[in-house]
């Protein structure tokens, strides 16, 4: 993403109160990882979506922030025989989840019964659970309703689903202050573009 289109994307959402919004969630990540009490941070997708860039930000902005747990453990439905280390986390990690742990999820369409399940898992024994997903009303039961704070995010007319990690994630690694979130969204515009920091993602 160009500085060009950042600027005008900074113009459209200016006084829409979204960026707030996703300074909000951010927050709430950045707090939940950084207790004194915190655990691991656990980043699932769904069956059809694997947030691999949301990890890979997030781990740039834990080596940039000095916020070592903002380093997320990327849960896979079904990883392969043979996957690296870090990418052979399945789901079944969420069920172990428990007090202190952070589970972010990420799903731009409906989570699927399985991930529910496993969410309400790790909630249930104490886990933080955070959702980034689509805009559909929260029902009890849906991702909505089990998260304990949630981001929706519109279509990709209005606020794109990449768009938002990349926002979600910046602002994560970025201690509370007075700047606001215009000068936020100034600073990723910058840092989008020099070249990234190197990630095993």
């Amino acid at each position: 993403m160009d500085a060009v289109r950042v600027s005008a994307l900074r113009q459209h959402l200016a006084g829409t109160g979204w960026l707030e919004a996703v300074g909000g969630f951010a927050g709430s990540l950045r707090r939940s990882v950084s207790r004194r009490t915190a655990g691991e941070l656990l980043l699932v997708g769904t069956e059809a979506y694997e947030p691999w860039h949301l990890a890979a930000h997030l781990a740039d902005e834990a080596a940039w922030s000095a916020v070592p747990r903002l380093v997320p453990t990327l849960l896979r439905h079904a990883p392969p025989a043979g996957a690296p280390s870090h990418l052979a986390h399945g789901l079944r990690r969420l069920t172990g989840a428990g007090r202190g742990a952070t589970v972010l999820v990420v799903a731009p369409e409906a989570a699927g019964p399985t991930l529910l399940e496993r969410v309400q898992d790790a909630r249930r024994h104490g886990a933080t659970v955070l959702a980034l997903d689509g805009a559909a009303p929260a029902e009890p039961g849906d991702l909505g309703g089990l998260a304990h704070e949630r981001l929706a995010v519109g279509t990709a007319d209005e606020q794109p689903f990449d768009l938002a990690q990349h926002l979600v994630s910046a602002a994560a690694g970025r201690p509370p202050g007075r700047r606001t979130a215009l000068d936020r969204l100034a600073e990723l515009a910058g840092r989008l573009t020099v070249p990234p920091a190197i990630s095993r993602w």
